[in-house]
């Protein structure tokens, strides 16, 4: 596959959140998405941050796969009839189209993967 201007293809890169260069957020919500790897890659995913004030919910589905790992706090994810809940180190897998939604049981911030890439 050939090298694209303003890619990153074949680059390691570390990542954590106080390198986050612009956090995004949510209108009327404690909700911020810090995106780290997008779609203008041309690569087949995307990576980002997401931090979530106590109490605050996100609706599912996305249209994408999505594969969480909880940093910091707690999250209740309702889906399909199950409650699933989730802390530090824990990583979630959410199929496209999965539906449901979750809540942040505290201050959450989680790592985030979606496939293909938005």
């Amino acid at each position: 596959m050939p090298h694209h201007e303003g890619t990153t293809q074949g680059t390691v890169r570390c990542f954590s959140p106080g390198r986050v260069g612009h956090w995004q957020g949510m209108d009327g919500h404690a909700i911020q998405i810090g995106p780290l790897i997008e779609k203008a890659e041309d690569g087949p995913l995307s990576a980002y941050y997401a931090r979530f004030g106590r109490g605050e919910t996100a609706a599912l589905p996305a249209g994408y796969a999505e594969v969480w790992v909880v940093i910091t706090g707690a999250l209740t994810l309702r889906t399909g009839g199950r409650t699933l809940t989730a802390g530090p180190g824990d990583l979630l897998h959410v199929p496209e189209d999965s539906p449901g939604e979750l809540t942040a049981d505290e201050e959450t911030e989680l790592a985030c993967v979606s496939v293909p890439a938005h």
